[in-house]
C-alpha cells in the first residue's frame, strides 16, 4: 500500500452510535482510533471487529469531561499515530461522546448542568482545539447535535441547550478553519434505540410509539441509520458540504 490510509478519531466509540460510526468509517477504508470512558472490553471488541475488515484500529481511554487530561491524551495519540499508523497526523475528528441526563428545567441541578456542559460543550470545544496541530489540512470535523435543538420535549432543556451551543460553534469552526481546507459539520440524530440515557427510547414502549408516531418514516431510529451519514461526511463525495446541520431523524416533528 503506497498511500497513507486516512485516520479518524471517534470519541465514545465503544458502543451505540459511536461504535456504528467507527464500523462505517472502517467500511469506507478509514483506520480508526476510538475512545471509551469505562467500557474497555466493549471498546476492544469494536477494535477486533474493525481489524477483521482489514483496517487498523486502536482504543484509548478518555473522559471527555476532563479538560485537564487532554494534553496527556494527545501525547498518547501521537505515540499511537507513530507506532501503529506510522504517521504523525490524523484526518477526521468525530466528536460523538455523550451522555443523557433528563430532568425538567425547573428541577435540573447545577451538578447535572455542569456534567452536561463539560461533556457536550466545553469538552468538545477544547478537545477540538487541542487536536488542531495534528489534524491534517483538508481534514474533517463532525460534531453531534440532536433533533431536540430544533423541537422541544420536556426534560431535555440543559442537554438540548448544550447541543444548540454546538450548532453555533460548528459554524465558527468552519469559518475559522476554512483556510486550512477543514470542513466542519454537525449531525443531529433524532430519537435512536441505544442504551443512551438508560435506553429510554429503546425500552419504554410508550416513548417508542410516540416517537414513531411523530416521525414521517413511521419508526424509531437505529444506530445503523446514523453511522453511515457520519462516514459519508468524511469522504470526497461530501467535500463541498460545510457548516451544515444535517438532521438524521426520519422526519421527526415536521
Amino acid at each position: 500500500m503506497s498511500a497513507q490510509s486516512k485516520i479518524a478519531l471517534v470519541t465514545g466509540g465503544s458502543r451505540g452510535l459511536g461504535k456504528n460510526m467507527a464500523l462505517h468509517l472502517a467500511q469506507k477504508g478509514i483506520d480508526v482510533i476510538l475512545t471509551y470512558n469505562s467500557k474497555k472490553d466493549e471498546a476492544l471488541a469494536v477494535v477486533a471487529e474493525i481489524e477483521k475488515t482489514g483496517r487498523k484500529a486502536v482504543a484509548l481511554q478518555l473522559n471527555t469531561a476532563e479538560v485537564k487530561s487532554f494534553d496527556v491524551f494527545f501525547e498518547e495519540i501521537k505515540k499511537v499515530l507513530k507506532g501503529t499508523f506510522n504517521t504523525n497526523r490524523f484526518d477526521f475528528l468525530i466528536n460523538n461522546a455523550g451522555i443523557g441526563i433528563y430532568n425538567s428545567f425547573a428541577e435540573t441541578t447545577e451538578e447535572q448542568f455542569d456534567t452536561l456542559m463539560n461533556i457536550h460543550f466545553k469538552g468538545v470545544f477544547f478537545i477540538t482545539q487541542k487536536a488542531l496541530p495534528i489534524l491534517n489540512d483538508g481534514g474533517r470535523i463532525v460534531n453531534l447535535s440532536t433533533g431536540l435543538a430544533r423541537f422541544s420535549m420536556p426534560g431535555y432543556a440543559a442537554y438540548a441547550s448544550m447541543k444548540g451551543a454546538m450548532e453555533t460553534l460548528t459554524k465558527y469552526q468552519a469559518k475559522e478553519l476554512g483556510a486550512r481546507g477543514i470542513a466542519v459539520n454537525i449531525v443531529a440524530p433524532g430519537a435512536i434505540e441505544t442504551d443512551f440515557g438508560g435506553g429510554a427510547v429503546r425500552d419504554n414502549v410508550q416513548l417508542n410509539q410516540h416517537v414513531a408516531g411523530v416521525t414521517a418514516l413511521g419508526r424509531v431510529g437505529l444506530p445503523d441509520d446514523i453511522g453511515g451519514v457520519v462516514a459519508f461526511l468524511c469522504t470526497d463525495d461530501a467535500k463541498w458540504i460545510n457548516a451544515q446541520r444535517i438532521e438524521v431523524s426520519g422526519g421527526m416533528n415536521l
